[in-house]
C-alpha cells in the first residue's frame, strides 16, 4: 500500500505516519508534511521524487500530476485501468491524507488583504480530495484527523467496509464543498448571491429538537461565541432562546448603560437599564415576575454578587455575561442545571444574512440591526416629545426590535413595564401589555408605547393613551394615519414615525 500525506492541520500526522509505516505502508509526502516526517525519523518519498519533477511556481504545482492522480484515479477493478497504469510506470495510491491551506482562519484576520486571501486558495488539495472521494471504492481519502484511529483499526484487521469508505468520502466532499463556498462568499460582490451555498460543520449533536420526539443538531460557529463555565448541555431550544437573548442585550451597549433582559421563548419578558447590575435586573425582572421562571437572563456588564444573589432567587436556565465576579460564579455554580455562559464576542453583525428554512428552500435575508435613525424620526403630532419622552421611545424602540409580532412595549427611560407579543391584532398585543403592566403592578401613566409596525386604525393608540401613555413611537404608513394622529392630538399626546417598520416573526 502508498500512501500519500500532505496536511496544513499536522495535529496526529506523526503518530499516523508512524503507524503506517509499521504496517508496510509506503509513504509519499510534500513540502513542511515531508519535512515534520524526515525530522521525526520517518522515511518519506517526496512527491518529485515520484513525479520526476519539481515543484515549481512558489509550489503552487507540486501534486497536478498523473504520476499523483493516475495513482489515486485508477479503478483496481477495471483491467484496462491497470494495463495503463504498467504500461506508464504508474503505480497506485491507496490512502490520502490532506487538509486544506486555512482560507476561512485567514479572511477572519482583521485587516487581511485580497492578496493575503488569494494565497491561502488551496488548488491540488482540492483536486487531490476530490479524485480520492471520487474513487473512495478503491482510495481512503481522510480530511479529519478524527478519523485517523478508526482506519488504523481498519488497516489492522483487514475490515475497511463499504460504509466506511462511503463516509469518509462524504465528508471529504462536504470538505472541499465548505472550503469552496468560503472563497465564493468571500469574492463575491451580491449581498443576495445568484446561487446560495451553505455549508457549515457539524457543532455538536444534540439530545432533540423542539420536541423529544425530534432529532436535532447544531451547525456553524454559534458556540464560539461563549465559553460555558457552568450546567449541562445546551439544548435546541436553550440555543435559541440564548441567540434572542444575546441578541437583544447587544442592543445595549455596555459604555453606555448597566443592562440586563430576561427572555421567555425567545421573547423579552423584561428589559433594565440602571447604575449597578442588581438595579439593571429589578428594573427588569419588575416587568413579569412569573414569566422569567426557566427563562434566559443576559447581562451587558459582569456578574456581581449582588445580581447573582438576586438571579438565585429563581429558576433560570441560563445566565450570559461578559464575565462573572468569582463570588458570584461561585454562587451560580451551586445550581446544576443551571447554564452558565461567558460571552466572548457579539453575536450580532450589521450586514449578516439570516435564514430561515421552508419546505423546499431557504429564505434569506439581512439581518435588521438598523437603529433608530434621528433623520429619518419624524414628529407628527401638534405636540412634540419631551426630553424624557425621547429616551424613553428610544429605549422601546430597541425592545419592540426583538418582540415577535404584533409587538407591543409600554416602556420608561430606563426600564419596560408592559410587552405584548405575538398577537392576531396589534390592538390585542396593547391590551395584552396592559394587562401585564396590571398583573405586575406597574402604573403606565407617563410611559411610552412603541409599536413595530403600523397602527392600522385609531384603536390600537387609542388604547395605548386610555391605559396612560403619552407618547407613541411607530413606523406609520397606514391608510388611517390621519385617525391614528388625529386620536393622539385629541388626548395631548405626541407621536414619532420612524419610517421603519420591526416584523419578528
Amino acid at each position: 500500500m502508498r500512501a500519500l500525506i500532505s496536511v496544513y492541520n499536522k495535529a496526529g500526522v506523526v503518530e499516523l505516519a508512524r503507524e503506517l509505516v509499521g504496517l508496510g505502508v509506503e509513504i509519499i509526502s510534500t513540502g513542511n508534511t515531508q519535512r515534520l516526517l524526515s525530522e521525526a525519523g520517518l522515511s518519506a518519498r517526496t512527491v518529485s521524487e515520484v513525479t520526476g519533477f519539481p515543484e515549481i511556481l512558489d509550489g503552487r504545482v507540486k501534486t497536478l500530476h498523473p504520476a499523483i492522480h493516475a495513482g489515486l484515479l485508477a479503478r483496481r477493478d477495471l483491467p484496462a485501468h491497470m494495463a495503463q497504469m504498467d504500461e506508464y510506470g504508474l503505480l497506485p495510491i491507496d490512502i490520502l491524507v490532506v487538509n486544506l491551506y486555512p482560507f476561512r482562519e485567514t479572511v477572519a484576520r482583521p485587516g487581511v488583504t485580497l492578496e493575503e486571501a488569494i494565497e491561502q486558495i488551496d488548488i491540488g488539495g482540492v483536486a487531490l480530495l476530490r479524485a480520492a472521494g471520487k474513487n473512495y471504492h478503491h482510495v481512503l481519502p481522510l480530511v479529519d484527523p478524527a478519523d485517523y484511529a478508526e482506519v488504523l483499526a481498519g488497516i489492522r484487521s483487514g475490515d475497511l467496509p463499504e460504509s466506511l469508505r462511503r463516509r469518509l468520502a462524504a465528508k471529504t466532499f462536504a470538505h472541499t464543498a465548505a472550503y469552496d463556498a468560503a472563497i465564493g462568499g468571500y469574492l463575491g460582490a451580491e449581498v443576495l448571491p445568484e446561487n446560495l451555498t451553505v455549508s457549515m460543520p457539524l457543532a455538536q449533536s444534540l439530545r432533540y429538537g423542539e420536541n423529544p420526539h425530534q432529532s436535532a443538531a447544531l451547525y456553524g460557529g454559534f458556540l464560539s461565541h461563549f465559553t460555558q463555565l457552568h450546567g449541562k448541555e445546551l439544548s435546541y431550544n436553550n440555543i435559541i432562546d440564548t441567540a434572542a437573548a444575546q441578541e437583544l442585550i447587544e442592543e445595549f451597549p455596555a459604555d453606555d448603560s448597566v443592562a440586563v433582559v430576561i427572555v421567555k421563548h425567545t421573547n423579552p419578558c423584561g428589559v433594565g437599564t440602571g447604575a449597578t447590575p442588581l438595579e439593571a435586573w429589578e428594573r427588569a425582572f419588575a416587568t413579569d415576575r412569573e414569566a422569567p421562571f426557566g427563562g434566559i437572563i443576559a447581562a451587558n456588564r459582569s456578574v456581581d454578587l449582588e445580581l447573582a444573589r438576586a438571579i438565585d432567587e429563581i429558576f433560570s436556565e441560563i445566565v450570559i455575561a461578559p464575565d462573572f465576579d468569582p463570588e458570584a460564579l461561585e454562587l451560580l455554580r451551586k445550581k446544576k442545571n443551571r447554564r452558565l455562559l461567558k460571552l466572548l464576542r457579539p453575536v450580532t453583525k450589521p450586514d449578516e444574512l439570516l435564514l430561515r428554512s421552508v419546505p423546499g428552500g431557504l429564505l434569506v435575508q439581512v439581518a435588521d440591526r438598523s437603529p433608530l435613525s434621528e433623520e429619518e424620526a419624524r414628529v407628527v403630532t401638534q405636540r412634540a416629545p419631551s426630553d424624557a419622552e425621547w429616551r424613553a421611545m428610544r429605549f422601546a424602540w430597541r425592545v419592540v426590535k426583538h418582540v415577535k409580532s404584533n409587538a407591543i412595549v409600554y416602556a420608561g427611560a430606563d426600564r419596560t413595564l408592559g410587552i405584548g407579543a405575538g398577537q392576531m391584532s396589534r390592538v390585542d398585543s396593547s391590551r395584552l401589555a396592559v394587562w401585564k403592566a396590571q398583573q405586575a403592578g406597574l402604573d403606565l401613566a407617563g410611559s411610552v408605547v412603541a409599536s413595530d409596525a403600523l397602527f392600522p386604525f385609531a384603536d390600537g393608540a387609542e388604547a395605548a393613551l386610555a391605559a396612560g401613555a403619552t407618547a407613541i413611537i411607530q413606523p406609520g404608513g397606514s391608510l388611517r394615519d390621519a385617525d391614528v394622529i388625529a386620536a393622539a392630538d385629541a388626548a395631548g399626546a405626541a407621536m414619532v414615525f420612524t419610517g421603519r417598520r420591526h416584523f419578528r416573526h
